[in-house]
Formats: structure tokens, sequence, C-alpha cells
């Protein structure tokens, strides 16, 4: 299978070498489990059934979630397995929270095809998707959990390998909104978009551009402004982001986004900890 799935086009074939992904045409996963910190809407009450997906088209340097999405982490399991685990948390969960999911959306599919969850499904991106595959995951995924990252072609590019991050995702959240408007029921997202920015450090005027972009375009799109961020992967390298951010820095993003008009969800600073992030494996299942 020459791979087109994602943005970066690579066209190799997966059936025989890693794409740039890192993955082959294999499933591979690292964790799956209820998760709990998610937005409230999502791990609403009985908290949402994340499967963290190996490999990423993305790479960004100071990923925290580095050992699967570049260090390749992870246990290869069949598209039977993948129903399996769907039904699984579909017992249990609220929601089915495909995290990182973009270079499996075609296996994932079939495992849909053989066990379709009674709970919504949740395609959580980094947001660097081609608009046709948006399309075609519309046909099983009713919430787009989507990172909208980067404005700056220059701070993509440094950090993400990419220099069209800005480009390609606002046309991917553009078909997102018109695909599925948000429906909620007593406070459980059943259909919609979600979309987070991840505030770095020291890249306040990029946030700020990311936010008037919003504002301008899709004043009631529901936000979350994330407070997360924690120098991981190979973020020593660069000064300038090998810290977490400071209350001053969150403060003022999100004072500029009520400015704006925008609503949505933010987090306390303490939430930029490592015990929020998931302890990944070789051996799942």
């Amino acid at each position: 299978m020459n791979c087109f799935l994602c943005p970066r086009k690579c066209g190799i074939d997966r059936d025989n070498k890693n794409g740039f992904c890192s993955q082959k045409n294999v499933l591979k996963i690292a964790n799956y489990s209820l998760h709990e910190w998610e937005e409230p809407c999502i791990s609403y009450k009985k908290g949402s059934g994340a499967i963290f997906f190996s490999g990423c088209s993305l790479k960004c340097v100071y990923c925290q979630n580095y050992e699967i999405s570049t260090l390749n982490v992870g246990q290869e399991i069949t598209v039977n397995q993948l129903a399996d685990i769907f039904k699984e948390l579909d017992e249990k969960a609220d929601n089915i929270n495909l995290v990182n999911p973009t270079h499996f959306s075609s296996l994932i599919y079939e495992a849909v095809k053989i066990y379709k969850p009674k709970n919504p499904i949740i395609y959580n991106t980094h947001g660097y998707e081609l608009e046709s595959e948006i399309e075609k995951v519309s046909k099983f995924v009713d919430i787009f959990l989507t990172d909208l990252k980067y404005y700056s072609k220059e701070l993509s590019l440094k950090y993400s390998q990419v220099p069209n991050y800005f480009e390609v995702a606002s046309k991917a959240l553009n078909k997102m909104l018109l695909l599925k408007p948000n429906k909620f029921d007593n406070g459980k997202m059943l259909q919609g978009v979600i979309v987070r920015h991840l505030i770095l450090p020291n890249c306040y005027q990029d946030s700020k551009k990311i936010l008037e972009y919003l504002s301008k375009h899709h004043k009631d799109i529901t936000l979350s402004l994330m407070s997360q961020y924690i120098p991981c992967g190979k973020a020593s390298e660069f000064n300038e982001i090998n810290r977490k951010i400071t209350q001053d820095e969150y403060d003022k993003i999100i004072e500029y986004a009520i400015k704006l008009g925008l609503d949505g969800y933010m987090q306390e600073i303490s939430s930029a900890d490592t015990c929020f992030i998931p302890k990944f494996s070789n051996k799942v299942i």
C-alpha cells in the first residue's frame, strides 16, 4: 500500500516498510484505558475510552507521547483485536477516543465495520490532515478533537518538520466543522468539533494569531486552551521551549481569548505534570 493518508504523502509502500509515521500497514497501540482528564464534555461521567496508537505523521520535537510518536513503543494488533477493544471500552466509557489515528485510519474503519460502538467515536488528531481523509473518516467518526498548533510557518517547520501546518490544518478544520456540527446531551458531547491549542513557552504572538483567526472565521468554535505543556522528547535541544509555561503566560492568552469573544475550556496550570501522561507499553493485550 503506497501511503497517501496524511498531507506528507510519503508514498511509501507500508506493506513492506515504515512510512514517515514510523509505522507499517499493521495496527500498533501502546495503551488503551479509561482517560478522565479530557475536556468535561468528553471525559463526562465514566471517562473517555482512549486508545493510543503508535507512530505519528507530525513528529513534534516536544511531544509528551514521544515514546510512541517517535520511539515506536507499542504492540502490533489485528483489526479483530481492535474491534474487541472497541467493545470492551464501549461497555465502560462514555466514548471511544482514537488518539493519533491518522496513519491507521483505513484499518480503524475496518475494525468499526466489525464492531460499531454505541457511544461516540472521537478522532483525536494533531490537526495536520487532508480534507479528503476527513471526509472519509467522517463516515465513522462523531467528534473531531483537533489541535490547531501553529500559525507561523517558521515555528511549525522548526518544531514539527512541516512548513505548511496552518495552511493545511485550517482547511481540515473547515471540513470538520462543515461535517460535524455540535450536538450535546446533558453536557455530554455526542457530535461536533473541539479545537485545542497548546500554549508553548515564548510563543505568545503566535498564539494570539491563532485566536484572532478563530475569532474572525469561527467565532462560535468550542475552544480548549491547554496549559499542560511539558518539555518532553527533544525539547531540551531548543532552549526557548525547554520549560513549562508560566501562570502569567497562560493568563495573558486566556484574557485575549475572552477579549475576542471566544468561549470554551481552560486548564489549571498544575495540569503540566507527568502524572497525567499515560504509561505506554510494548505489551498491551
